[in-house]
C-alpha cells in the first residue's frame, strides 16, 4: 500500500503559498508532529520537546527540513519509498563526533538560521503552525526575522481531506469491522477483558499484513464491561476485570492506517438483557442513526448533536448524556471541529466525523455506538459497518 503521494503533498504546499503571498509572509514553519507529516509525508520517530525539528515551506523557493541525527536512517528510507516530500534535510547532531563537524542540540537554531538566511529568508514575518517559543532563538542570528502564530491555516486545511486520505480511511474501517467479529468471537463470562481485547489486536494485525503491505498501521481494541462502561474512558483501575453474565459492555476499535484514525465502537450485553438495557440499546442505535443522517454537506454542525439528542430524550434518556455526539478525525484521532453541539457552521463534503452519541447510567454501563462518516454531497457515507441491530448485541450465553 502507498503512502500519501507527494503529489498531494505538494498541493498543500502551493495553498500554503498562497496564504504566505496574501498575507505577506516570508514562510511557513511546522514544528508539531501530526502537522509535519501533513506538509512532509514523514512520519516523525522523534517527540519534537526533546529532539525539535522544522519543516519550513518558503514563500519562493524549495521547502527544506531540520532534523535530529536520530532520524538518518529513517529520512534515507523514506527518500528510497518514494513518500517524502521534501527533498532537502539538515541534520543537528544528537551526540558530539571528532570527526563529524556540526551544529548539536545547544545550537539547533542556529542551524536553523543559517538555512533560512541561505533560503533568502532573512527579514520580514514568518507564520508558524502553534507557539514559536522553541525557535524564538534565531532572532539572535536574524533579528530582522518576526514570528506569528497561524495554526488555522492547517487545522482548516486538514478540516476537509482528498480523495487519497479517504480512501485510507475506507481500507482501516474494513480492519475494524474485521476487529468487531473477531471481538464477538472471544467474548464469554469469566474471560479477562485485557486478554480478549490483546488477542483482538493481535489477529486486527495480522490481517492488517496481509491487506496493506507496507503500510504503517496501529490497532487498538479496549472494552469496559458492566458498571465501569458508565465511566467513558474508564475506570482507571480495572486491569483484572472480567466479562460477567448481565454486563453491558462497550468496546472500542480504533484503527490508524497510514497515519489516518478510524473508529468503530458498538454496545453490547452479555445475556438476556433487562428491560432498561433493551430500551437503552435501541435508543443508543437510533441515536448513532439521527448523527449520522445529518452528516451532509450544507447541513449545520449542530444539528448532528441535536439530532442525536432528541432521541435519547425522546426515550427518556436525556438525562444521562455525558458528552458531546462526535468529533473531527484525521490524522489526529480528536480532529478538529470538536465544539460539534455548539458549532452553527455548514457542513463541507470531504470532512470526516464520529457518530458517538452516548448515554451512562451509574451501575448499570453505558450505551454508545460510534460510525465513523464521510461528509457526503447528497448523503452521508457510513464507512465503518459492523452491524448495529439490538438483537446482533445480545451475547447469548449457554449455560
Amino acid at each position: 500500500m502507498d503512502f500519501i503521494s507527494t503529489k498531494a503533498v505538494s498541493k498543500r504546499h502551493t495553498i500554503i503559498r498562497d496564504f504566505l503571498t496574501k498575507e505577506g509572509y516570508e514562510a511557513y514553519i511546522v514544528l508539531t508532529p501530526d502537522n509535519f507529516y501533513y506538509t512532509t509525508g514523514f512520519f516523525l520517530d522523534v517527540a519534537p520537546w526533546e529532539r525539535p525539528v522544522a519543516a519550513v515551506i518558503p514563500r519562493e523557493g524549495e521547502p527544506f527540513l531540520i532534523m535530529n541525527e536520530l532520524s538518518t536512517s529513517h529520512v534515507r528510507m523514506a527518500k528510497e519509498r518514494g513518500s517524502l516530500a521534501v527533498e532537502e534535510v539538515y541534520f543537528w547532531m544528537e551526540h558530539p563526533s571528532s570527526t563529524i563537524r556540526t551544529y548539536t542540540y545547544p545550537y539547533w537554531t542556529k542551524l536553523l538560521a543559517v538555512q533560512l538566511q541561505q533560503h533568502g529568508i532573512y527579514k520580514g514575518t514568518i507564520a508558524c503552525d502553534s507557539g514559536y517559543s522553541s525557535i524564538a532563538a534565531v532572532q539572535n542570528y536574524l533579528p530582522k526575522l518576526d514570528f506569528v502564530n497561524e495554526g488555522l491555516l492547517l487545522r482548516n486545511m486538514r478540516t476537509v481531506k482528498c480523495e487519497e486520505e479517504l480512501n485510507f480511511m475506507r481500507q482501516a474501517a474494513k480492519l475494524t469491522d474485521y476487529g468487531q467479529q473477531v471481538w464477538r468471537t472471544l467474548v464469554k463470562p469469566g474471560a479477562l477483558v485485557v486478554a480478549v481485547d490483546k488477542e483482538t489486536e493481535k489477529q486486527m494485525y495480522i490481517k492488517g499484513a496481509s491487506l496493506y503491505k507496507g503500510a504503517k498501521l496501529e490497532c487498538r481494541c479496549y472494552s469496559l464491561s458492566g458498571p465501569a462502561s458508565a465511566s467513558p474512558h474508564g475506570t482507571g483501575g480495572d486491569c483484572d476485570q472480567t466479562f460477567a453474565l448481565g454486563h453491558t459492555i462497550v468496546n472500542i476499535i480504533i484503527i490508524r492506517l497510514n497515519g489516518y484514525v478510524v473508529e468503530n465502537e458498538r454496545t453490547w450485553v452479555l445475556g438476556d438483557p433487562t428491560d432498561l438495557q433493551l430500551r437503552a440499546l435501541h435508543a443508543a442505535v437510533e441515536a448513532c442513526e439521527a448523527a449520522a443522517a445529518r452528516m451532509v454537506a450544507g447541513n449545520v454542525v449542530s444539528s448532528i448533536d441535536s439530532a442525536a439528542q432528541g432521541v435519547f430524550e425522546s426515550h427518556g434518556f436525556g438525562q444521562y448524556i455525558r458528552h458531546r455526539t462526535g468529533h473531527g478525525l484525521g490524522i489526529a484521532g480528536h480532529e478538529f471541529p470538536h465544539d460539534v453541539a455548539f458549532n452553527h457552521r455548514l457542513l463541507r463534503e470531504g470532512e470526516v466525523w464520529s457518530a458517538e452519541p452516548g448515554i451512562y447510567i451509574y451501575g448499570v454501563g453505558g450505551f454508545r455506538h460510534d460510525d465513523t462518516v464521510i461528509v457526503g454531497k447528497k448523503r452521508p457515507e457510513v464507512i465503518t459497518s459492523y452491524t448495529k441491530k439490538v438483537d446482533d448485541q445480545i451475547i447469548q450465553v449457554i449455560t
